[in-house]
């Protein structure tokens, strides 16, 4: 298979050989590809040593092996693909002959601490959406133990569309991995500029309906005075974001867990999972429609009537709430969130100036996709698909990754022109491009953002649509995510300054490939002798 890396994908790669790098790329500019460069460069200039590449899903990790095997020569090196369905005593012998192991890092992380196999014999490890290398995460024990077993001198690739937006998170990262090197790229880039389409970005807004917002305003009421009682009680500090709220239910656990029978930590617990739920049912109310947020009341009463929950059974008592659920209920089959209304017309006026066109449109919650879906298969010359997560309990709707397989193979064949999707299709699958990707809302995580966006505008001109409610919390997570973004590409520049200084100063960097193979050759000899590499 002819491969044609691109100018910056070289330069990349030439950075990689020099020293651990982080490559920060939006969805869609040949990550991939970059991996395989240098995992070719390795396996030529080491033939004794391993590769690992890590992917988070097991999907993902067939994508790669796929991938490498179709484009490395035949008989080029050893390959095999490790998941959950190889059991790990078949796992130890298939790496003690394989050049190229592909693997979700739970595979690796296990078998390490059974002492099945040993890293120090790895010269190049490829952590793909590094982003994840955070806390207890297994990609980050990997790295610690990699960095262990090979004395520092293996050589770690990391890749993502975004590593974060605050300088904490991204040092993390770099600090777990022993990075020296940061290359990031987006559109903008002079080296990207000749390889990209133009991307037409169009941010479509709707007024709030009166209807929804009388109903919102009863569900607001509830939730302020439970965030009011929180504070008062000197339990809640800053702003009452969903964020906040979990972390102080998580904390309160903790203290209940520990043996505390404070009274303000008890009632706090309760408050703080009746918070939780009604600010779950604003975002609702705000940003989905009136079905996603008559389901989730219901659920609440009928948690209550089943007597499973205590936050439930408080708030189902409360007059305003069943108020809200009667006038929701009243609403059903009559009236939705105008979002629905107009990504029909959107969707009307695309197929029909483009027959052709393939769509990718966004949703953050499965209720809503497959509302999407339902709308979107009565419009002629569209056929759309479900593509959601896996199954989370007994009673919920999910798909196998059979399932998702096989849709994603009837997206690349044209089977279907439409792929409605929640969060499982931003991440690193190999989609077709697409001529346009709408969100249904906008969401706060620049990550997300960047990884949606990427599905459009790489081979020919895309559009990215934006669905906003105005005056709700649409408007708050889109400029979120916008000065995340702008944050993110602003640390990671001065922290690539750091570091390029650092290596100059230090005389780190050395162009030579031959001085890079001798390194090399001297750490795979020092690595042999060593017979303890592989202790914990």
């Amino acid at each position: 298979m002819e491969l044609q890396p691109r100018e910056y994908q070289k330069a990349i790669v030439e950075t990689a050989k020099q020293g651990n790098t982080l490559v920060v790329l939006p969805t869609g500019m040949g990550k991939t590809l970059i991996a395989f460069l240098l995992a070719k460069y390795y396996l030529e200039s080491f033939p004794r040593k391993k590769i690992l590449l890590l992917a988070p899903t097991r999907p993902l990790a067939e994508q790669h092996f796929d991938f490498f095997k179709k484009s490395l020569p035949e008989l080029y090196a050893e390959l095999e693909l490790f998941t959950g369905k190889i059991d790990s005593s078949k796992r130890a012998p298939l790496w003690d002959t394989a050049n190229m192991i592909f693997s979700t890092p739970q595979c690796i992380a296990n078998d390490l601490k059974k002492r099945k196999i040993s890293l120090s014999e790895v010269s190049l490890l490829i952590e793909d959406e590094a982003h994840r290398c955070l806390k207890n995460y297994d990609y980050t024990f990997i790295a610690k133990r990699y960095l262990e077993q090979t004395k520092e001198d293996g050589r770690i690739l990391a890749m993502t569309a975004s590593p974060g937006s605050d300088a904490k998170t991204i040092k993390e990262i770099c600090e777990h991995l022993n990075i020296s090197n940061i290359e990031m790229r987006n559109r903008e880039s002079e080296d990207v500029k000749p390889y990209i389409k133009e991307l037409q970005t169009d941010i479509i807004r709707v007024e709030y309906p009166e209807q929804l917002a009388s109903i919102r305003d009863l569900i607001k009421g509830i939730y302020q005075k439970k965030v009011d009682e929180l504070k008062n009680r000197m339990l809640l500090f800053g702003p009452s974001s969903k964020k906040n709220l979990l972390e102080l239910q998580f904390k309160l656990r903790r203290q209940l867990t520990n043996g505390s029978t404070n009274f303000n930590v008890l009632r706090g617990i309760s408050v703080c999972a009746q918070a939780i739920k009604l600010s779950h049912a604003l975002e609702l109310i705000e940003t989905q429609g009136v079905t996603q947020t008559h389901n989730y009341l219901q659920g609440i009463i009928e948690d209550s009537n089943k007597g499973v929950s205590k936050a439930a059974k408080q708030i189902a008592g409360n007059e305003d709430f069943m108020r809200a659920y009667i006038d929701l209920t009243k609403l059903l089959g009559t009236v939705e969130h105008p979002k629905l209304e107009k990504l029909k017309e959107l969707m009307q006026e695309e197929i029909e100036k483009n027959p052709k066109a393939r769509f990718i449109v966004f949703g953050q919650f499965r209720d809503t996709v497959v509302l999407m879906n339902k709308m979107m298969n009565h419009i002629p010359g569209l056929k759309a698909k479900v593509f959601i997560g896996q199954l989370k309990k007994k009673d919920d709707t999910g798909m196998s990754q059979k399932e998702q397989q096989q849709v994603l193979a009837e997206f690349r064949e044209g089977m279907i022109n439409v792929l409605t999707s929640t969060s499982i299709g931003e991440e690193g699958l190999d989609l077709p491009e697409v001529s346009c990707v709408i969100f249904y809302e906008p969401i706060p995580s620049a990550i997300r953002k960047i990884q949606r966006a990427g599905r459009t505008a790489r081979l020919k001109p895309g559009k990215l649509v934006i669905l906003m409610t105005t005056k709700t919390r649409d408007e708050v997570n889109h400029w979120t995510a916008h000065y995340k973004e702008k944050k993110m590409n602003k640390i990671l520049g001065e922290m690539k300054d750091k570091f390029d200084k650092r290596s100059e100063s230090e005389g780190i960097h050395d162009n030579s490939s031959e001085s890079q193979e001798q390194k090399g050759l001297n750490v795979f000899i020092d690595s042999e002798k060593d017979e303890d590499t592989d202790r914990p």
